[in-house]
Order: C-alpha cells, then structure tokens, then sequence
C-alpha cells in the first residue's frame, strides 16, 4: 500500500503532462483566426477612383467603377460593397430629410407650357395654348394642380375656346399603391357646356416604376354636374379611370402618354393626350402633342370626337 500511493500520483502527472504536450502541439498545428492573412487593401488609385465617383453622385459612375474593383480585386469586395452602401443610405436618408420639409411651399416643381400663331391677310387668324404644371412631392403625400388653356379665333369668330384645370392628391399605401382624389373644372362652349366639375376618389397603383419608364393606373367612382350653354344642368355618377405614362426614349427624348374615360348613365367621355419632349437646353424643352377627345351625345350636341395638334415650348422651374 505505500508503494502504490506514489505510483499512482507519478502515473496521474504523466498523463497530466501528455495532455497538455498534446493540447499544445495541436494549437501549434491548427490554423487560428489571428494567424490568418488579411486579405490586401483596396489599392489607393482604384479607392480614390470609387471615392470620386461617390463624391458626384452619379449612380452609373459608382456601378461601373464598384463592379469593375469587385471583379479585378475580388479580396477586397467586402470594402468596396461597404464604402457604396455607405454613400446609398446616405442619399436616402438626405432625401427622406428632404421630403420631410413641413414648409407649404417647399418642395413644389413646376412646368409652362406656351404656343401660338399669327395670320393675317386674306384671312385674319389668332390662336394661343398655354399650361401650367405645379407638383409638391413629399415623403407620403404627392399634390398636382395643373391648368390648360386653347384658344383660337378666325376672321372676328372664335373657333375654339376651351379651358381646364385640375387639382389631384395622393397619398401612398407603400411603395405603388396609393389613394387618390381629384376635383377638376372644364369649360368648352363649342361642346355644349360652359362648366363641367368632376369629382373622384380611388385607389391607384404604379404599374412600372424605374430610371426609364413610370406608368400608373387609377380607377375609382366620379361624380359630374355639367352646366350646358342653354341653362339646361345635368349631375351624373359614374365610374372613372385614367393612366399616366412616361417613358425615356434617351436621356433628351421622353415620350408621354395620359389619358382618362368616365362611363355613366348615358353619358360617356374619354380623352387622351400622346406628347413627344425633345430637350433643347437644360429647362427648356420642345413639345409635339396630338390630343384626341371624344364626348357622347349630349341633351344638346351629337356624340363627336375632336382632334388638337400642337407644338410649344415647355419650360421647367
């Protein structure tokens, strides 16, 4: 018995002493997290090229350059994908900021529309269309009035004579769906009313929405009292449904479309506007417009569809 106690404490240290040789030698083979290269920095030229086109804001710069830095330094992806994300949440949180202004009159944009002609001679002729477009975008909220005026006038006798203007609210569900309302004033004496106020409410969705192409749709009930040029009055309900198009052919060429149709008792309307703009400077812009409205029979004028071409100048502020 006293000899086992201490062969036993001597056998207990050896194989404390190879368990620790062996944890030992084990750390020194595997590969630790601190012994690991680092992957390289981004090289000073490719960093300050991504730099610059961060600090000038242009999205297609910042794409090329981060995707070509990405492909050739694949290493070093995880800081090129930061540095650009870094730049996006800020732009978005600026412009968050921005849409947020309380202001009233912040934030609102603007075009004018002008054209006409002059003849004289034989036959004396005078004709002006004007249109006006204000627009305040805000984080939730987008307001549109808008206003448009086509006159003409030929040996003493007016022609033409119509005039319209509109105020349209949305507010967003999320990101395409919104809800909307519209009040709007027409007058046009040639097609057998003096005043026409519509009003609607309704939902609305945008169907495209990118760099090149925006289209939306609203569809909702409307509400119509026509006063017609023999004092005769007439209200109608009704449903309602428009569409707004906006596509960039090139970065100076945008082709745009809007039309709207109310279907009711008996009374059936639709216009619909098709524009080519063509910038010649940097606000000012070239406008072809072929308009096409068509009106049902009234209790005073036959079913018709008139037609307006026009070019003018547009000019945004």
């Amino acid at each position: 018995m006293l000899l086992c106690k201490p062969i036993v404490t001597l056998l207990l240290a050896a194989a404390t002493l190879t368990t620790a040789s062996t944890r030992a030698d084990a750390a020194d083979d595997a590969p630790t997290a601190s012994k690991m290269p680092a992957p390289p920095p981004l090289p000073e030229a490719v960093r300050k090229m991504l730099e610059d086109a961060i600090a000038s804001g242009n999205e297609g710069d910042i794409s090329a350059i981060s995707k070509v830095a990405r492909r050739t330094y694949p290493e070093a992806s995880a800081e090129i994908a930061s540095m650009v994300n870094q730049h996006r949440i800020a732009v978005e949180t600026a412009r968050k900021e921005k849409l947020s202004d309380p202001h009233v009159l912040a934030l609102w944009e603007g075009r004018g529309e002008l054209g006409g002609f002059l003849s004289t001679g034989s036959t004396e002729e005078v004709g002006i269309s004007a249109g006006i477009s204000l627009q305040r975008q805000s984080l939730n909220w987008l307001h549109k009035i808008q206003g448009s005026a086509d006159y003409r006038r030929a040996n003493g006798e007016t022609s033409r004579e119509r005039f319209v203007g509109s105020y349209e609210g949305r507010v967003q569900f999320d990101a395409r769906g919104y809800a909307y309302g519209l009040a709007q004033f027409e007058r046009d004496p040639f097609l057998g009313y003096d005043s026409r106020y519509t009003t609607s409410l309704g939902v609305g969705y945008k169907v495209v929405q990118n760099k090149k192409m925006d289209l939306s749709l609203n569809v909702g009930p409307s509400l119509r009292m026509v006063d017609y040029t023999l004092d005769e009055t007439e209200s109608k309900l009704g449903a309602r449904s428009s569409f707004d198009l906006a596509w960039k052919l090139t970065p100076a060429v945008t082709f745009r479309q809007n039309g709207s149709a109310y279907l009711e008792d008996e009374l059936k309307s639709a216009t619909l506007l098709t524009s080519l703009d063509a910038r010649l400077v940097s606000r000012v812009t070239a406008r072809l417009s072929y308009n096409v409205q068509r009106e049902a029979e009234t209790i005073l004028t036959d079913g018709r569809t008139d037609t307006l071409s026009k070019v003018t100048l547009v000019y945004d502020f």
